[in-house]
């Protein structure tokens, strides 16, 4: 056959489309079929093995399982041809479909794009930052006793407060000259109360994550933020209290930026922190607050008002812990010439008495501040005491006060020295006494405790 032959042949060829004896619509069910038939075969001849079955099961369902695949092949490609084919009409545009040339300039899509500027915005409630939050770590783990802490924002700036049942309460009160910037748009009132004065958020936050987020760039020890163990606090004290260390004497070294925003009810408080060109954000879930009411405490009327030095009064908690109390006895006598002010406690290991006089032969007194106009005396709960103990390491002095319900009110002066103020914090524990009674079982229920229980 020559060339030209060929050559005709092919030209024929084209203008013929071959046509299977097996429609493309077909081919799956013939396909599905003849390989349901040569499973059966195959059965069947499983069940009666013998050379008299071979041509009659054994061959027909191999025939049966080549041409059932074989449809099956087809009839698999031609439907992911027909899906590919329906892709690519689902992707073109009417007008390319149309095919009446380029898109006119009126049909050209725009794109907007929302932006949101924290700065500008008055989307947010609260944005405030500062450089050395390191003094809000410390501040912040004095009432760390608890695993959450109810924040309020206020236009003078943040309050902190943490509670233990309703015989402890703690507090911070975080200044807005504390920061260098802070920016809080009051929320709209509802219409119904535009006389009444507007209400600050309050809410929940989670204050174990909250540390844990401050923490990041901390390198300060990261046992000292997770240790539970107060006896270990106290040895830890026991060893640095004459080397004159405090918890600012050796500073984070953090010189980063921190931010906090709020946006609203329902919204995360997001901490936004920056350092050497780290970023970190976080978002913690705020919790609508339970609202209580504080431990009342009357300022007016005080059966005891002294101040001292906060590394005193953690002397005499260190050592009196090592008797492993349960309640810590606090008396108070203007006419005593020996001590004006006593702690005791006792508990299985022995009992203690620490005493503190005002008329002492030392240039600097222990008692900077003695008012007290009749004898008293209160019991408490030494654990709540202890919970206090950060607050005493931080702090460089201590207002004790007793009012006439025996109300003990513990006010820490911190200095932070950060602001565009005095650079001074308080923390602020106000704690209920017991009852008369209690003591005394307290002290008859853990006799048989171990001194580390506590």
């Amino acid at each position: 056959m020559s060339e030209q032959s060929l050559h005709a042949l092919w030209e024929a060829s084209a203008n013929s489309q071959f046509v299977p004896n097996v429609g493309k619509d077909a081919q799956f069910l013939v396909g599905f079929v003849l390989l349901s038939i040569g499973f059966v075969l195959t059965a069947l001849f499983g069940l009666n093995l013998s050379v008299k079955n071979l041509p009659i099961l054994a061959v027909p369902a191999s025939l049966a399982f080549a041409f059932g695949s074989v449809y099956m092949i087809c009839a698999v490609g031609v439907v992911r041809q027909v899906k590919l084919h329906l892709d690519k009409r689902r992707t073109q545009s009417p007008l390319e479909d149309l095919d009446i040339g380029p898109t006119p300039p009126a049909a050209t899509k725009r794109k907007y794009k929302r932006r949101f500027h924290p700065v500008t915005s008055t989307l947010f409630i609260l944005s405030c930052g500062l450089t050395a939050f390191f003094a809000i770590l410390l501040l912040l783990r004095c009432i760390s006793f608890s695993k959450t802490a109810t924040v309020r924002i206020t236009p003078e700036g943040l309050r902190f407060s943490t509670e233990e049942g309703s015989v402890m309460e703690a507090f911070i009160h975080l200044e807005k000259n504390l920061f260098t910037s802070y920016k809080y748009n009051i929320p709209d009132a509802p219409p119904s109360s535009q006389d009444d004065p507007p209400e600050h958020p309050i809410f929940e936050v989670n204050l174990v994550a909250l540390l844990e987020t401050l923490n990041i760039f901390s390198v300060s020890d990261p046992s000292t933020a997770k240790r539970s163990d107060e006896y270990s606090a106290f040895a830890a004290h026991r060893l640095n209290r004459h080397a004159n260390q405090n918890a600012f004497n050796n500073p984070l070294h953090v010189a980063g930026i921190c931010t906090f925003t709020y946006d609203g009810e329902g919204s995360p408080l997001s901490v936004h922190m920056s350092e050497a060109g780290v970023t970190t954000t976080c978002d913690l879930t705020t919790y609508e607050a339970e609202v209580s009411e504080e431990i009342p405490f009357q300022r007016e009327h005080l059966a005891l008002k002294t101040i001292m030095r906060s590394t005193f009064l953690l002397d005499a908690l260190s050592e009196l812990n090592n008797m492993g109390p349960q309640h810590l006895t606090i008396q108070a006598n203007p006419d005593s010439r020996t001590a004006n002010i006593s702690l005791s406690a006792s508990g299985p290991l022995g009992s203690s008495t620490v005493d503190y006089a005002t008329d002492t032969l030392s240039e600097t007194p222990i008692l900077e501040t003695f008012q007290c106009p009749a004898k008293t005396s209160a019991s408490f709960k030494f654990s709540c005491m202890k919970a206090a103990q950060r607050a005493m390491q931080a702090a460089s002095k201590v207002s004790v006060r007793l009012d006439e319900e025996c109300v003990l009110s513990l006010q820490f002066l911190v200095e932070v020295g950060v602001g565009d103020g005095d650079g001074a914090a308080f923390v602020d524990f106000r704690i209920v006494p017991l009852v008369n009674g209690e003591a005394e079982y307290d002290e008859d229920d853990g006799e048989g405790s171990e001194g580390s229980a506590y």
